[in-house]
């Protein structure tokens, strides 16, 4: 497809879509706005985009595609500054946000004018960020969320997609209010638990100095989201609040359900409930990827030497496997492995277990 894509946000979402588009859509002209400037050199400089809009207003102009790729508060921001431009008639507008109903409602602005804005959500991530993070397979077989309104035509969501082809994502469509009903179980009311559970923790170690040295292992490998940015999830939790809110209230429920077991000594129940959990999280898809980002963990077992993790990099290095974050876990109870890596595929991470498999006899086992 030929012509004008503008994206508002150059940071890990906005440069890999950026990306993306530039290699399926050659004949394509890429235009980037970030309110962080040096974020827009770096991109244009890294060949994400190819050229520089200094404002919203110049990079809109004769766009064919908007993607709007900022914090949830900031894309209601910039879609009442579009609603206010002379935009081609023929131009989609779209988002990435991680909630949907208030965002759409926003653009209630630009449905007057007849232009065309359909919501979306890639559920894809990293734990880098910024546009020198962004890369072409970020979004390779994850659900892509599209929220168009019952007013858009099919034509322009097939549209959009075909811009987006080579994204690799798997595209489904859904209300904006169900998006957020989904995404509220699956991803935000999550990471609402997980800092509940660091915050409790944070509190006992007070009184209790071993805490901290015991929560290195397992403790913070299944609480990791809860190092999410404040500012976004504080955002994400305000525009869904709604619903988070009826879901706390069940989870309170389920509390309660947990401690009348407890307090009854009902040995049968409680080992049904956690039957029934591990049952269901057992049957949950492994390969697919979800709504919260994927974890690519390899532990290896090794003996406690001078020179063993240089050894085990050495070995990886040689392979050019790439990792993402290294560690030593000082608690080992139910894991194999004393030396954690993690990876950003989990392609690395296969070609990392085959690589230590064969130059050493260290074990190694995957993080489910």
């Amino acid at each position: 497809m030929k012509g004008r894509v503008f994206v508002i946000g150059l940071g890990l979402i906005g440069g890999s879509l950026a990306l993306c588009i530039k290699k399926e859509h050659k004949h394509a002209t890429i235009i980037g706005y970030d309110i962080n400037r040096e974020q827009a050199r770096l991109g244009k400089m890294l060949g994400v985009i190819d050229e520089i809009a200094e404002d919203i207003h110049t990079g809109a102009i004769g766009a064919n595609l908007i993607i709007i790729a900022a914090p949830v508060n900031d894309t209601v921001e910039i879609i009442q500054v579009l609603s206010g431009l002379s935009l081609n008639p023929d131009v989609i507008v779209t988002d990435t946000g991680s909630t949907k109903r208030k965002i759409v409602e926003s653009a209630s602005s630009l449905k007057h004018l007849g232009i065309t804005f359909i919501g979306g959500h890639p559920m894809a991530g990293s734990h880098k960020s910024g546009v020198s993070a962004a890369k072409e397979i970020l979004f390779e077989n994850a659900f892509y969320l599209l929220t168009p309104e019952k007013h858009i035509d099919s034509n322009q969501v097939e549209r959009l997609k075909e811009w987006l082809m080579s994204t690799n994502a798997k595209f489904l469509t859904t209300s904006p209010e169900n998006h957020d009903y989904l995404t509220g179980i699956v991803s935000h009311f999550p990471h609402i638990i997980a800092a509940s559970i660091v915050r409790q923790t944070e509190k006992l170690s007070v009184e209790e100095s071993l805490i901290p040295r015991l929560a290195a292992g397992g403790f913070r490998d299944i609480t990791r989201i809860a190092s999410s940015n404040p500012e976004m999830w504080k955002d994400i939790l305000l525009h869904n609040r709604e619903i988070l809110i009826e879901l706390l209230n069940q989870w309170q429920e389920e509390m309660n359900g947990v401690k009348t077991l407890l307090e009854n000594r009902n040995s049968e129940a409680i080992s049904n409930y956690f039957k029934q959990a591990k049952q269901f999280r057992d049957g949950l898809p492994q390969k697919e990827k979800g709504a919260i980002p994927s974890f690519y963990d390899l532990f290896v077992d090794v003996p406690d030497y001078p020179g063993v993790i240089s050894e085990i990099t050495g070995y990886l290095a040689k392979e050019k496997i790439s990792i993402t974050n290294i560690r030593i876990l000082e608690t080992r109870e139910d894991i194999n492995g004393i030396l954690l890596i993690s990876f950003q595929t989990e392609e690395d991470r296969q070609k990392a277990e085959k690589c230590i498999d064969t130059y050493s006899n260290y074990a190694t086992s995957i993080g489910t």
